[in-house]
């Protein structure tokens, strides 16, 4: 069991609903004010983290809305208190030198709650598009981690001189450095071979895709095993949730999300032909059906509020320590787990833990 804190989030709904896009429950709103609204709602609600992920281009429908990732998080930064906000960054887009200033200011304007998420990209438009190109899966990765090198070096303020196949960056320091620790939390997401070995490296938190208990703690067991020169890597889970009073009440509730989802089959078979056949995450969702993005429902946190609250335990005993959840339709459903089932995990934890996020450094001397 990992000794971290139990921690909830949030994905905050950058390209609208993430279950079905058709659901009259829950038009389709990509909004600021909406995503806004949301994140300081789960806020008040207790959420430990929300996650933004980032396109510049929606990845199922190019003329819906698409909520950018980083104005967003500078934003939310100035308008919460207490929240993580992790920003999800393609390396692509950004020169290591300008997201690691960004990523400075930030932390520095939420005093200390901001953490980015490196992701490889898998939407080949996104790239190919803008004529920045989209090499082949490894190439992207030996990419990302020549960028990551950079961005940390320099979120750490250390003055930096990088020379590699990709950059070349010559006696660089950023200033003002972080205020409040030594960095900005390195969450990284992936489950190829690379991304493992990038995680094992560079991360702090490595990112699963929602799937079974069994694999999820395979896939722990095999990065925990691998070398580091830090602190033990922490893990987080993407999830879709579905909870009622009854197990009935949850599979009638899941079975009327599939059946809207089944609407979407346009936007999914563009999707597809989009994605990189090499993305392990793409490969993972066929396996069953499933509603939600990022492995979703697989996770199997479907059923009654004692069976997804034991549920949760379990995988926090496997080695989980925050959960990124999606609903359907968001707020209502956001705020149902958190009155019914937070309350029954809480109830299972033995002792009862805190919830916190700022484990990773000491703060800079001066600042303690």
């Amino acid at each position: 069991m990992t000794t971290h804190p139990l921690r909830f989030g949030i994905w905050a709904l950058v390209h609208g609903s993430r279950a079905a896009h058709q659901d009259p429950e829950e038009p389709y709103d990509a909004s600021w004010e909406r995503n806004r609204d949301l994140v300081l709602a789960a806020e008040q609600l207790g959420y430990d983290s929300t996650l933004v992920a980032q396109h510049t281009i929606n990845p199922h429908q190019e003329d819906l809305d698409q909520l950018e990732a980083w104005s967003s998080a500078a934003a939310l930064a100035a308008l919460t208190s207490r929240i993580e906000i992790i920003a999800a960054i393609k390396p692509y887009l950004y020169h290591p030198v300008v997201l690691a200033k960004m990523a400075l200011q930030i932390e520095n304007v939420s005093r200390g709650r901001f953490a980015i998420n490196l992701v490889n990209a898998w939407n080949r438009p996104e790239l190919d598009r803008a004529g920045i190109g989209f090499p082949e899966h490894d190439a992207r990765y030996a990419y990302g981690r020549e960028w990551i090198s950079v961005v940390s070096g320099l979120m750490r303020g250390e003055r930096v001189t990088y020379k590699g196949a990709h950059f070349d960056v010559r006696d660089y320091a950023l200033r003002p450095r972080d205020l409040y620790r030594q960095r900005p939390m390195i969450y990284v997401g992936g489950e190829s071979e690379p991304a493992r070995a990038l995680v094992a490296d560079h991360g702090d938190v490595w990112f699963i895709n929602g799937q079974p208990l069994d694999d999820v703690a395979g896939l722990i067991a095999d990065v925990a095993a691998r070398p580091r020169s830090s602190a033990p890597l922490r893990f987080g889970l993407s999830a879709f949730v579905i909870a009622r009073e009854t197990d009935e009440q949850a599979q009638a509730a899941y079975e009327r999300l599939l059946n809207l989802a089944a609407k979407d089959a346009p936007m999914k078979a563009i999707q597809k032909q989009n994605t990189d056949p090499q993305v392990v995450m793409m490969q993972t969702m066929q396996k069953t059906p499933r509603v939600g993005s990022n492995g979703g429902t697989a996770a199997g946190l479907v059923g009654s509020y004692d069976d997804v609250a034991a549920r949760i335990r379990a995988f926090h005993a496997a080695g989980i320590e925050l959960f990124m959840l999606q609903f359907q339709p968001f707020e209502a459903e956001m705020e149902r787990f958190a009155r019914e089932v937070i309350p029954r995990v809480r109830r299972l934890q033995s002792p009862p833990l805190a919830s916190t996020f700022g484990e990773l450094a000491e703060a800079p001397p001066g600042q303690r």
